[in-house]
């Protein structure tokens, strides 16, 4: 039997729920509970598309799942759409910022955040995303200025004070950075990347027990994580450890090639 797309779907999409439950394109595009593959969810986009070419939302949502497919192009022409067909729609300048983003075109994330600031005064992660694009571009006094203003805006937001933490130890303000990290770990105890950071901190603090402490933690999160390996092969040479030091700073070259070169670039060298 030949089945419409938006029929299709829901079958599809009802088998993901559970047996008796059925799921409508708007659940799909919108991916509600987190309960649909992104083809699936490209898909109910579409649908809904097709029976309503102005709807500025689904050309979003699809946008939002090329985007999670690692389709940028595509993402930024459906955001793009959404865009044109409400002007003052500022998650899709957001979203289409964090395209350009992914896609190493900073000035035009920076442009897409700050006009969705423009739109949304309040806007939270706009702020918190657009100072990540400053941290890649090295401009650390806009980003921190971009953080604060994120936390400011609403407290209870772990990243940005990840984010501050991390570019505050950057510039030697070590004090306010760890403040930072552990108000963010109170926020988000079990956040892998926050660990890091702090590890990062202690580094530079020179206080190496409670680094290797912390880079301990953010690998049994995530043993991905090769700032952490390099992180924690330095603090073990500062300590003496020369042989587990240089085997952590070999796992972390293997695991990112060009880390060494990173790491340096932060002032920490083996």
């Amino acid at each position: 039997m030949r089945l419409l797309l938006a029929e299709a779907i829901i079958f599809a999409a009802a088998a993901i729920v559970s047996p008796a439950a059925a799921a409508t394109p708007q659940d799909i595009c919108d991916n509600t509970g987190k309960a649909f593959s992104i083809d699936q969810r490209i898909d109910g986009c579409a649908a809904l598309i097709q029976v309503s070419p102005t709807d500025a939302k689904a050309y979003n949502g699809r946008g939002n799942a090329y985007q999670d497919k690692g389709d940028h192009d595509q993402a930024i022409a459906d955001y793009t759409q959404a865009i044109r067909l409400d002007p003052k729609y500022a998650v899709a300048y957001n979203n289409r910022a964090s395209a350009y983003q992914d896609k190493g075109n900073y000035d035009r994330a920076i442009a897409d955040y700050t006009q969705a600031i423009m739109l949304d005064p309040k806007y939270a992660a706009a702020y918190d995303n657009r100072g990540t694009v400053y941290e890649s571009k090295k401009d650390y006094a806009h980003a921190i200025a971009d953080f604060t203003q994120a936390i400011a805006l609403d407290p209870k937001l772990a990243q940005p004070l990840n984010n501050r933490c991390y570019d505050s130890a950057i510039i030697g303000q070590l004090q306010a950075a760890l403040a930072d990290c552990n108000q963010s770990l109170a926020l988000r105890p079990n956040d892998a990347n926050t660990f890091d950071s702090r590890g990062f901190v202690y580094l530079k603090l020179g206080q190496f027990d409670n680094a290797i402490a912390d880079y301990d933690t953010a690998l049994r999160i995530n043993p991905k994580i090769a700032t952490s390996l390099f992180g924690r092969g330095v603090a073990k040479l500062k300590m003496g450890n020369s042989t587990a030091g240089n085997s952590d700073i070999a796992s972390a070259k293997a695991m990112q090639a060009n880390i060494a070169d990173q790491m340096a670039a932060l002032g920490i060298l083996p």
